[in-house]
């Protein structure tokens, strides 16, 4: 993860109940393989979640217990959106949190052609920088190291990644990771999971379903050397060809907004549409339907009742620094 600049003070991850209010998924999670000696660079996650739960409204204002119902989130009936639902408050603007996440490129495994920018430097770990044209043979050379790049972009296997991209030695030669900004995170994994064609409401719920799904998993990474990976069995990443200025709006609007209930991440699930949903995660609780999402934008829904929709009794929380 990148150092939070000095001069910011810590801030404080609150995790209660995250056990058993997070939606687990433990077979998406892979067990630890690879080993990437970068403790001097690594830093453990703090955040603050500025919750608003208590805040949460009913869509029927007029029901008494509309509160009580906040009790615990509760997944719609066989993936169906459910009538009566709470909706979330928007949480007021605070200051960004500076976060970045490390993403493993499975989809680009093994890496086969590594091209790098003008201006990006590459260079194994405390090691002189590695010049462009002798990059091909140290990715060839025994025994490997681990390599970083930095800079600019970075192509691996003729896709397009930006800020620093680690190559680390694996049993099938070298397995790419991009270390990147949360938030060009968030719109690369909106432009690959959504057209950036539809409604903008849509698109926003589904950042912020995106930045929930990818904090629980900087809060639990998959291994030592990423925190979750690029494909379906985490949440799709392309790099820069998935990122656009409609999915950049996107995760800009909501940007620090997570999904959140008694102070912990929800570990937000979703789906093409309502069948694959509930066919896939019915069993494991609430999942949003990404064309119902569509489909409620569509009928002027925001994205905050969007969610409620899907992720019910869950709230809005936002990301700030801690004592600012």
């Amino acid at each position: 993860m990148s150092v939070v600049p000095p001069h910011r003070r810590a801030v404080v991850l609150l995790l209660a109940s995250l056990a058993t209010t997070a939606v687990l998924l433990a077979s998406r999670r892979p067990s630890p393989e690879l080993q990437l000696a970068t403790t001097a660079e690594s830093l453990t996650l703090q955040e603050l979640l500025q919750d608003t739960h208590s805040d949460s409204v009913s869509a029927d204002s007029s029901s008494p217990d509309a509160e009580s119902r906040l009790a615990q989130p509760q997944p719609s009936s066989v993936g169906a959106v459910a009538p009566k639902a709470l909706v979330p408050i928007i949480p007021p603007e605070a200051e960004s949190v500076p976060l970045s996440v490390r993403v493993a490129l499975f989809s680009k495994a093994p890496v086969q052609t590594v091209r790098v920018a003008p201006g990006t430097t590459c260079r194994q770990l405390n090691g002189p920088e590695i010049p462009k044209m002798r990059l091909p043979l140290v990715l060839r050379s025994q025994p490997r190291r681990p390599i970083r790049c930095r800079g600019g972009w970075v192509q691996i296997n003729g896709s397009t990644y930006r800020q620093d991209v680690d190559l680390i030695p694996a049993d099938q030669g070298w397995l790419a990771v991009n270390q990147l900004d949360l938030e060009h995170y968030v719109a690369s994994v909106v432009g690959a999971e959504m057209p950036s064609s539809w409604d903008l409401e849509a698109l926003k719920a589904q950042a912020v379903a995106t930045r929930s799904y990818a904090m629980a998993h900087l809060a639990r990474p998959a291994s030592r050397d990423y925190h979750l990976g690029d494909t379906t069995r985490w949440q799709v990443f392309g790099g820069e060809a998935s990122r656009s200025q409609r999915t950049l709006e996107a995760a800009t609007s909501t940007r620090g907004i997570i999904l959140s209930y008694r102070g912990g991440i929800v570990e937000s699930l979703y789906a093409a549409n309502s069948q694959i949903s509930a066919e896939a995660h019915g069993h494991l609780g609430a999942s949003m339907s990404q064309q119902g999402a569509q489909d409620l934008a569509a009928k002027g829904l925001r994205f905050n009742e969007i969610l409620g929709r899907y992720y019910r009794g869950a709230s809005l929380a936002r990301l700030r620094p801690d004592g600012d």
